[in-house]
């Protein structure tokens, strides 16, 4: 049996919104959608899961579909699920979330513990439906994108559409270098950014040779980068790599920013 992508469910609009991402998902990558509710006590569990189960057949209806409630914590059952997923897909605010909240807690700490690519849904219908024809994927110095590249590939080949490899960098503060040498060129002398590029998308490019690849170099903060760059598409996908000794991932101030403010579905993938 095919791994089932998992979407959770809590009866808010915006996770009702995930489940319509989510079944359209599933269909492109030919796996069963599997929906979650999961709660400590919750007598319209049943009523929930039926209401996402309409929304998901009406959006997708050869979608293959199954439920399931869980009475546990919702963090902790999703997680515990996104073992054996494809992927996770969470709305941007759940029922219980404060209005003053840009991102439920439960998709925040989903993200930074799951064992899978976890991915919510932001953004309005344009960006929900993919009507840009692009995804926007963040590419940084070392091995921490290797996972997401590979993931992002797999969406515009899926999806038919292009992929845009974004690298923002800057001179760390405190050492400007010698004297005469711009920015760019006193990174060049440490490694090139084109290259820090070049170098992440050359393996997934030859095995999804069908997906047109453009390259941004972007000097400035990261988060500015791909917010500016995601404002133009369907899907933005960031990696996070491993806690050292610890359970998680480590989610920086880049990955932050981004579940928080991205125009556009996020999907944050875990360094393998």
């Amino acid at each position: 049996m095919a791994v089932p992508l998992v979407v959770g469910v809590d009866g808010s609009e915006a996770s009702l919104e995930a489940v319509e991402w989510a079944a359209g998902e599933a269909l492109r990558h030919e796996v069963p959608l599997h929906l979650l509710h999961a709660a400590a006590a919750d007598h319209e569990a049943p009523d929930l899961v039926a209401a996402a189960s309409e929304r998901a057949r009406k959006s997708a209806p050869a979608v293959r579909l199954s439920s399931e409630v869980l009475y546990e914590d919702a963090a902790s059952a999703l997680v515990g699920k996104g073992r054996n997923a494809l992927a996770l897909v969470l709305g941007s605010r759940g029922l219980g979330d404060l209005a003053g909240l840009l991102l439920g807690s439960v998709s925040l700490a989903v993200a930074a513990r799951a064992d899978c690519p976890v991915v919510v849904v932001r953004g309005g219908v344009e960006h929900r439906h993919g009507r840009f024809g692009s995804v926007v994927v963040g590419v940084e110095d070392g091995e921490g994108s290797g996972t997401a590249v590979q993931f992002a590939f797999r969406e515009a080949h899926v999806r038919r559409c292009r992929l845009v490899a974004v690298h923002a960098w800057s001179v760390p503060d405190g050492n400007p270098g010698p004297p005469g040498l711009s920015g760019y060129a006193l990174q060049t002398q440490r490694r090139p950014p084109a290259r820090v590029l070049r170098d992440a998308l050359a393996g997934p490019a030859e095995r999804y040779r069908d997906v047109a690849v453009s390259s941004d170099v972007v000097e400035g903060p990261a988060r500015r980068a791909l917010l500016d760059t995601a404002s133009r598409a369907d899907l933005l996908v960031v990696g996070a790599r491993r806690r050292h000794g610890h359970v998680g991932l480590q989610l920086g101030l880049v990955n932050h920013a981004v579940l928080h403010h991205a125009p556009c579905p996020i999907a944050v993938v875990p360094q393998i």
